[in-house]
């Protein structure tokens, strides 16, 4: 059994940082004059609770948004006041309210609009400061968190003509693509970089939701991307150290209404979805929603194709006030034939091709066919059980179950002799399904111990990963050039892109029947204590116990790892709900399995254990909520430490060691704004530097002084600018432009290898639309330069020219 400890001299001096700091603003803390209070809910036309509604007092500076249960709450001086509550977009609702010293005012308030009215507003991007129940796993709103996150709405998806889940990432500050999805078993999703460190979509609603393939659009609500080593409250089955990606899925309500949309574009590209929403009772609030797509696009390749089918049920029955269920299944079929990608390095001889132009590799060349396809279904299912303990305690239990699939044809192409030309394509045949299971029960609770306000969380959490693979092992297929010319090891039996020519191939290449699982036990706390209404710390721990079966009919291969990880959060804001000073400290683990190893000569076989890799980062920074919620912006700084990275050992390729480490630090900012009418800007900029620090030797992975590899670029800027007039003869009409920035990339970094980097690029897109209450047209123009551009994963993947998209939306 191994533990976890954190005894770095950098952790331990910057665990002294933290504390010396929370003493500083402990002791900073100023007392204040006797006041007075007031609190009420806010509440739509149909009886629900309105999340995220501004409360302001005219006149002065105070204000609050409400949360998740439309509640809010202002401290202030005696005195009389003009007390507002608003939502941009939506009509305000005033009344006269009179505070007295040590007294609460109770003023309540009905907006005209209804839930789903509400709703319209709220996905916009705007209310940046509004509760959050899945970042902290409790009700925090955004400048309470420590922790830094960015959030893509469902609206911006539909301004800009996204069809896919990956491009709706460009809106992210600190994120990008390094390949696409390939299909292919355990890990087929999208690989994006996030902070230097790799990131795939493995999160829906906070639990499990992992896939081999894309994400349809259809379902999202929102994207949220959780910056930082997330372990503490989220496990380390699907967290990176750069961050988490969780998908939040649309909720039903309980009124009718819902749209559907066709979009049509480049590359023969169509696409049907529908939501629908309706209650089901007249009696109980019991609703459905559905959401719905069916997908068929071709690639801009000689090659490639990919056709989905979406289906989305989602229920609510709330069965009294303390009592709330939740169902949610998704159900998605696809079909595709992939470009394998292209790795330009057998990453052990010198690079003979050292930048783009002497690669000369010909972008529309897929080298595959449509007959080489694979299929990827997915099934994930969620229930959920809210109930009121109290006015002061919250049970949440949640079961999460999901099956991801490859089923078909991966390859990839592979480095090349120094000096040649010719690369080797393999290819292999998936067979593989992947079920997990997740059980969580979670208590949250908002008590006062003294002066001190606590908001508790207190969990546990059952996962289970059991994976079976029946499929064959790789095979040469043949050779390739970058230009397209192809040859093949044996002349006289050549294999072609056709299934039957492949499965003759494979048929000697031997199969797997494999069948392993992997389970982990884990408690984890977590308190956010309010040493005054500005002053607040997050404290938290989880204690995770993973325990691996492997391969079932093999009990030798059984193990089991325990890892403590630590969080702290420390937030300060000089002006209550609108700036806020944060920081934090944040850690994540990677469970690592045992191996064989050997002397140099081969002698001396033995199994290895090794413990548990660490990351740890440190982050402060500003978050801001300025002009009632017209301006929302966050600046933070992060240095990241990995340790206990497994490594070759010089002079002994038969055994590793764990020396291994990695530093990652850089800045982000993040901005959100509506600065006048009609006007919506999201902006980003971000800058990393990553690098090993120490290592064996000149291993291509972990050499010191190198990037360790799929970091992505160093700097990275997004832009988006909507107006949308909201009078005259062009009322409803609207434009959007924006676009992307990238910096060059190293996307292999080896002193015996070489330095191959892609450059950077500029994207340009653009948006025109009329969008009305029934309904909505735009057109969208992607790339409009046509830009020449690449991202890659020690791979060099060419990207989409220019393009375009027209949908159509009814609205009812």
């Amino acid at each position: 059994m191994n533990y976890l400890v954190c005894s770095n001299t950098s952790t331990s001096l910057t665990l002294k940082k933290i504390y010396f700091t929370f003493l500083f603003l402990c002791f900073a803390a100023i007392t204040f004059a006797q006041t007075g209070t007031i609190s009420g809910s806010v509440k739509t036309s149909d009886g629900n609770a309105a999340q995220a509604v501004s409360i302001a007092i005219k006149g002065t500076s105070k204000g609050t948004l409400t949360d998740q249960n439309g509640k809010y709450l202002i401290r202030i001086k005696p005195g009389t006041y003009q007390l507002t509550a608003f939502l941009i977009g939506l009509t305000k609702e005033e009344q006269t309210v009179e505070v007295k010293s040590g007294e609460n005012a109770t003023t309540n308030f009905i907006l005209k609009e209804s839930s789903a009215q509400l709703n319209e507003v709220t996905i916009s991007g705007r209310n940046a400061n509004k509760v959050n129940d899945i970042v902290a796993k409790m009700p925090l709103k955004k400048l309470e968190n420590a922790q830094v996150y960015s959030v893509v709405s469902s609206e911006i998806m539909k301004q800009q003509g996204i069809t896919n889940f990956d491009d709706a990432m460009r809106n992210i500050p600190g994120i990008s693509r390094t390949w696409e999805s390939t299909g292919r078993s355990g890990d087929g999703a999208s690989y994006f970089a996030l902070r230097g460190f790799e990131a795939q979509p493995s999160l829906y609603n906070g639990l499990p939701g992992f896939t081999n393939g894309d994400l349809d659009p259809a379902d999202i609500e929102e994207i949220q991307v959780l910056k930082g080593p997330s372990a503490t409250l989220f496990g380390a089955n699907f967290v990176g150290y750069g961050g988490i990606i969780n998908v939040v899925t649309k909720k039903p309500y309980f009124t009718t209404g819902g749209e559907i949309t066709y979009n049509t574009g480049s590359f023969g590209l169509n696409r049907i979805s529908a939501d629908v929403n309706t209650p089901l009772s007249k009696t109980e609030k019991i609703a459905l929603r559905v959401n719905t797509a069916y997908s068929t696009e071709n690639s801009f390749q000689d090659a490639g194709y990919k056709k989905t089918f979406f289906f989305a049920p989602a229920l609510v029955y709330q069965a009294n006030d303390r009592l709330t269920f939740n169902f949610m299944t998704e159900i998605l079929q696809e079909d595709r034939a992939v470009a394998p990608v292209f790795f330009n390095s057998n990453r052990a001889d010198p690079l003979t091709a050292k930048n783009l132009k002497e690669l000369n590799l010909d972008n529309f060349q897929s080298f595959t066919s449509n007959d080489l396809s694979i299929k990827n279904p997915r099934f994930n299912i969620q229930g959920q059980m809210q109930y009121k303990i109290s006015s002061q305690w919250t049970s949440q239990t949640v079961i999460s179950r999901g099956s991801a699939q490859s089923k078909g044809y991966y390859g990839y192409i592979y480095g090349n002799d120094y000096g040649s030309n010719e690369f080797s394509q393999y290819i292999h045949k998936e067979n593989q399904t992947s079920n997990t299971t997740d059980i969580q029960q979670n208590f949250n609770s908002d008590f006062k111990i003294g002066n001190l306000r606590n908001r508790l969380l207190i969990g546990l959490d059952y996962f289970n990963r059991n994976v079976i693979d029946n499929g064959t092992g790789y095979a040469l297929m043949r050779m390739v050039t970058p230009q397209g010319a192809i040859s093949y090891p044996n002349p006289a039996h050549p294999v072609y892109t056709t299934q039957n020519s492949v499965d003759s191939l494979l048929a000697g290449s031997g199969a797997s029947h494999s069948n392993t699982s992997n389970s982990s036990y884990s408690a984890y706390v977590s308190d956010v204590i309010n040493f005054t209404p500005s002053l607040s710390a997050m404290l938290s721990l989880r204690a995770d116990y993973f325990d691996s079966k492997g391969e079932k009919s093999d009990p030798t291969d059984n193990f089991h790892q325990f890892a403590l990880s630590p969080k702290f959060g420390l937030v300060y804001q000089p002006v209550l709900d609108k700036v806020s000073l944060f920081a934090n400290y944040l850690n994540s683990f990677l469970n690592v399995q045992p191996s064989q190893v050997s002397d140099a000569d081969g002698s001396n076989p033995h199994i290895k254990s090794f413990k548990p890799e660490h990351a740890n980062q440190v982050e402060f920074g500003v978050k801001t909520n300025l002009f009632s919620d017209r301006l929302s912006a966050t600046v933070s700084y992060y240095d990241t430490r990995v340790a206990n990275k497994v490594t070759p050992i010089v002079g002994n390729i038969n055994d590793s060691d764990q020396r291994g480490k990695v530093k990652s630090n850089g800045f982000e900012f993040d901005l959100n704004a509506n600065p006048v009418e009609g006007l919506n800007l999201i902006a980003g900029y971000s800058h990393n530097h990553i690098q090993n620090i120490s290592s064996n030797g000149n291993d291509f992975y972990t050499e010191q002084g190198r990037a360790p590899g799929g970091q992505g670029p160093q700097d990275l800027a997004n832009l988006w600018a909507t107006y949308k007039f909201t009078h005259g003869s062009l009322k409803d009409f609207g434009f959007g432009v924006g676009g992307n920035y990238a910096g060059v990339y190293k996307v292999i970094d080896n002193s015996v290898t070489g330095v191959f980097e892609l450059p950077s690029y500029t994207l340009l897109n653009a948006s025109l639309f009329y969008n009305a209450d029934r309904y909505r047209f735009s057109f969208n123009a992607n790339n409009i330069t046509n830009e020449k551009y690449y991202i890659g994963y020690w791979s060099v993947n060419p990207q989409r020219p220019v393009n375009f998209t027209a949908s159509m939306a009814f609205k009812f």
